[in-house]
């Protein structure tokens, strides 16, 4: 894929993201509807185009080639030993996840609860941990790909991973504003590992759409959880029936 080209995929995604059309699109610039579908089709921008469409969308050029750049980022962990220090700090752990999200210092100060010196001494470990840079005026630069990810069963899964997962699930979803769904079915091993694979792509669909946001405010966004998990079920942890020691046959 050209450059251009990943330019205008992230265009399409961000125009996705914020609910916006070809259509809607059109207006907003003094074209018409098959001139824009002209202009991403043939991916014909001059920067003068370009840079009125990131207007449109509440992102400016830099931001925009940082997301397209990133697409080709591959998804990594950290390692023990980085993961392990952020265990062991749950300010240090929340501070970085902020960044992760294209928070500012200032913004955290604007927000958060914490003295600038505290702020800037988490910045100096996170650097020092080699996550992050540390510029002038505290300005950060991410030394990981966005797509970070935790270790399996490593230290912060270990140390916050079950008390996370029930102060999630201890919420009214409703009345949060929330969608809670649990299903109980009867799969054969086909269907158990398609649905994983859907499961699997709707992650990947969910980080997609948190980078596109990240080049919003920080004020314009807020944490949005989301919980995916499947496995085999013992229907008898809630209806009081034993299965007999024999397994049943496949079939």
């Amino acid at each position: 894929m050209t450059d251009t080209q990943q330019l205008v995929d992230v265009l399409k995604q961000l125009l996705k993201a914020r609910g916006l059309t070809y259509a809607d699109l059109a207006p907003r610039l003094g074209l018409s509807h098959a001139s824009v579908k002209r202009l991403f089709s043939a991916q014909t921008f001059t920067l003068a185009r370009l840079a009125q469409v990131c207007r449109v969308l509440e992102i400016d050029f830099f931001d925009l080639a940082r997301l397209a750049r990133g697409r080709t980022d591959s998804t990594r962990e950290m390692s023990e030993r980085q993961e392990t220090a952020l265990a062991q700090d749950a300010k240090l752990l929340g501070v970085f996840y902020l960044l992760l999200s294209d928070w500012s210092a200032h913004d955290i100060l604007d927000v958060y609860e914490i003295p600038e010196t505290e702020l800037v001494r988490l910045l100096a470990r996170l650097d020092r941990l080699q996550l992050i840079e540390l510029l002038p005026k505290n300005r950060v630069r991410l030394r990981t790909p966005k797509l970070v990810q935790l270790r399996p069963g490593g230290p912060i899964h270990r140390v916050h991973g079950k008390r996370v997962v029930d102060e999630f699930l201890a919420a009214q979803f409703d009345r949060a504003g929330g969608l809670f769904r649990f299903e109980c079915r009867e799969l054969s091993k086909a269907s158990y590992a398609l649905m994983q694979r859907r499961l699997e792509r709707l992650a990947a669909e969910f980080l997609e759409l948190a980078e596109l946001d990240s080049a919003l405010p920080s004020r314009r966004r807020e944490t949005i959880g989301v919980l995916l998990a499947m496995r085999p079920w013992a229907l008898s942890l809630v209806t009081g029936l034993k299965a007999r020691s024999a397994t049943r046959s496949a079939t």
